[in-house]
């Protein structure tokens, strides 16, 4: 026998063995290997006369050379043990990035005399950031050439970016780190030269005063991440010296900054989970005082656009589903207000776009997106015509005016995404782009439809199938169930060439369009959030029993993903009901949820109260803790699972699922997979690049066909 022996260089974890038969056929080979398992250090956490013990809070300090030691051995776990599939991922990666357009480029759009797009060279992984003056056959300007930039970086992502008025100046945001705190840097794109002003730990983006030198920006905490100032930079000043115009003290709200589509106003926004607040300024004086356009008042969310001497106001002022108001810039508060579009009960009013003749209002109704335009003059309005079952839609973008020609986006789960100039007044549509899949795909091949089950108290949980055709509906066939279910978010149901390669394996994919997103209104959410998380997890089980039910696959066939707030799903319906579950993906996963909550010194928590309420609250302290997935791993048997995240991760901190990872290994009373693999250079987002994220969906997969069965 031949030891290859991994020993930690510390002792928090307890060395593990890999071991391989010599002499063997690859066939013959075992690979047997004892997971990492991580020390405990008992911490007492109290509140409201409760006590918990947390072993494994020792975890959280990303500088301790042991906790580095122990995400290494896990990774170590997880290599090896995927070992006899890492030919497989490879072939999946390959194939995937097979179906991409090397040389790709956006549809261009006009702005201010020029034509912005990006476009990708050959296996390049950034985009170069262009304009054309004039004409689409002038000369290309390269504005950013981001593959130049990202050299020498193991991470980076560009930001937002802006152009002057004068088109002269560009303002743009640089993230290397993973941690979404992004430097803004400032070029001229005449010359080429990029100016001394750099302003760290901003949100990414900027907007410009017409004056042409004065932008306003948004500045982080540097600690919780909380976007708390608004900054005004004069270029070509110490940035030590930039003035605060907005310091958003009230820890629950985030505060940004944008300038209206009209160029006229400059606008500070200040949202939290039920409420909002709006400042203005004209653009035209960056020194001048900004005004409130409605005071914050509980529960009154609102969003504006601005139109000749009228701001545009959707909002949820008496009306569930939001409605479209209108008021005078010179008088703003909500008395003030007019009625456009009036509140209904079976429609979501979810985004607006302003033309001088038309106003176009994207629309949810039973469970889809609609595109509805109105005539100014006229009154008259029609709606967009989609012909699919299941599909997603929604305004793109149109930076003028005075046009006839709304630019929208299309795709399906078997339509590839799509770009469309429509004519308003002669109802053409005009296909500028689809996406192009390299291959022999045809969208002929695969079915979607909608379907739905019902959830324990009656509810009707709609979901969204794709399959290739010809699939038998026998019970036999692996299907990967998709979810997240949070913050009113909605997983449109969109097409995906890396999809394909579990589709075209005889998976089927379906998205659980659960409560705590909006498909369904602005009451799905609500019924999914608070008090009400658990109809979360519970619709989402009853999914999987419905589909298991009407035979479209088995528990020993049905596996489950989630990400984020979505991972935060996949533990509560493990521990609910794991016995559905054949094997479970955990991207990115928010699974200690009490002690992130009541910890307000990490990114977004503060700001999450309404969503997930404040266990400095008994009751809420209580409702959590009863479904946090970390408290409440129990001695059973779990399904195959993966774990993954990112040691940068400002969103969901990576220590949550390292510590349920640690958690299980030490509880759960089954021999299944269960892998924890943790992206050392990445963040919530995970690999930065075109292709280089593709290698963590190639190894997801590999994961998913390898319990299936699935090797080739």
């Amino acid at each position: 026998m031949k030891n290859l022996i991994f020993v930690p260089r510390t002792g928090p974890v307890l060395f593990f063995l890999l071991w391989i038969a010599a002499g063997c056929q690859y066939s013959q080979k075992r690979t047997i290997m004892t997971a990492p398992v991580a020390k405990k250090i008992e911490k007492e956490l109290t509140i409201h006369g409760h006590t918990r013990i947390d072993p494994y809070y020792w975890l959280r300090d990303r500088e301790d050379p042991e906790v580095i030691t122990y995400l290494e051995a896990e990774n170590a776990y997880t290599d090896a043990m995927m070992k006899d599939t890492k030919d497989f991922e490879q072939h999946l990666y390959k194939e995937i990035v097979g179906r991409i357009k090397q040389d790709d480029q956006s549809v261009p759009y006009f702005d201010n005399g020029y034509y912005y797009y990006t476009r990708f060279e050959e296996g390049g992984e950034y985009p170069l950031v262009c304009r054309k003056k004039g004409k689409l056959e002038a000369e290309e300007e390269i504005m950013l050439n981001v593959p130049e930039m990202a050299k020498g970086h193991s991470f980076f992502q560009l930001g937002g970016y802006a152009v002057s008025p004068d088109n002269k100046l560009l303002v743009y945001g640089v993230d290397t780190v993973s941690r979404r705190k992004f430097t803004l840097y400032f070029k001229n794109l005449e010359s080429g030269e990029i100016y001394k002003d750099a302003i760290p730990t901003t949100v990414g983006s900027a907007c410009w005063s017409n004056d042409n030198k004065t932008v306003f920006y948004t500045g982080k905490d540097d600690e919780t991440l909380r976007s708390h100032k608004i900054f005004r930079h004069v270029l070509g000043t110490p940035v030590e010296k930039d003035v605060l115009v907005h310091h958003e003290k009230d820890e629950t709200y985030s505060t940004f900054v944008y300038k209206t589509k009209s160029d006229r106003y400059i606008m500070i926004g200040s949202g939290s989970t039920l409420s909002d607040e709006y400042r203005f300024l004209d653009a035209d004086d960056p020194e001048g005082e900004f005004s409130i356009l409605q005071e914050r008042e509980r529960e009154l969310e609102y969003s504006v656009g601005h139109f000749k001497d009228k701001f545009y106001i959707q909002t949820n002022l008496d009306a569930k589903n939001f409605r479209l108001m209108e008021t005078p810039v010179s008088a703003t508060s909500k008395e003030n207000w007019k009625e456009i579009i009036p509140h209904r009960e079976d429609v979501l009013l979810t985004d607006l776009e302003l033309f001088n003749n038309y106003l176009v209002v994207s629309e949810r109704k039973e469970g889809l997106l609609h595109i509805r335009i109105i005539e100014w003059a006229s009154g008259r309005e029609h709606y967009l015509d989609f012909g699919e079952e299941v599909y997603v839609a929604g305004i793109s973008i149109n930076p003028q005016f005075d046009t006839r020609l709304l630019r929208y986006s299309y795709s399906s789960l078997t339509t590839p995404n799509s770009t469309f100039d429509y004519h308003m007044e002669s109802h053409e549509k005009t296909l500028l782009k689809q996406q192009e899949v390299i291959g022999d795909f045809d969208s002929t091949n695969y079915e979607a439809r909608r379907i739905y089950a019902m959830a324990e108290d009656g509810a009707k949980v709609p979901m969204s199938m794709v399959y290739r055709k010809g699939m038998q509906q026998d019970g036999n066939n692996p299907l990967l169930l998709y979810g997240y279910g949070s913050y009113g978010y909605t997983r449109e149901p969109a097409f995906t060439s890396s999809r394909l390669s579990l589709l075209d394996r005889g998976f089927i994919f379906v998205i659980a369009h659960v409560r705590g997103g909006q498909i369904n209104g602005r009451q799905w959410y609500e019924d999914g959030k608070m008090f009400n998380k658990k109809n979360t997890f519970t619709d989402f089980n009853a999914c999987a029993k419905q589909l298991i039910a009407d035979k479209y696959t088995s528990s020993d066939h049905l596996y489950a993903m989630g990400g984020s707030a979505g991972g935060l799903l996949m533990g509560a319906i493990i521990n609910l009901k794991p016995e559905l579950y054949h094997g479970v993906v955990a991207a990115v996963p928010f699974v200690d949820v009490v002690t992130t909550m009541l910890d307000d010194d990490i990114p977004l928590t503060t700001g999450e109260f309404d969503e997930w309420g404040n266990p400095d609250n008994k009751d809420c302290y209580e409702y959590m803790l009863s479904y946090s997935p970390y408290d409440n791993v129990e001695a059973r048997a779990y399904p195959n699972l993966l774990v993954t995240t990112g040691l940068h991760d400002s969103q969901v901190q990576y220590w949550e699922p390292v510590k349920w990872v640690a958690k299980l290994r030490d509880i759960k009373t089954d021999d299944n997979l269960l892998l924890l693999k943790t992206n050392m250079e990445a963040g919530h987002g995970g690999a930065s690049g075109r292709f280089e994220y593709l290698k963590e969906v190639a190894f997801e997969y590999s994961f998913l066909l390898k319990l299936a069965g699935i090797t080739e």
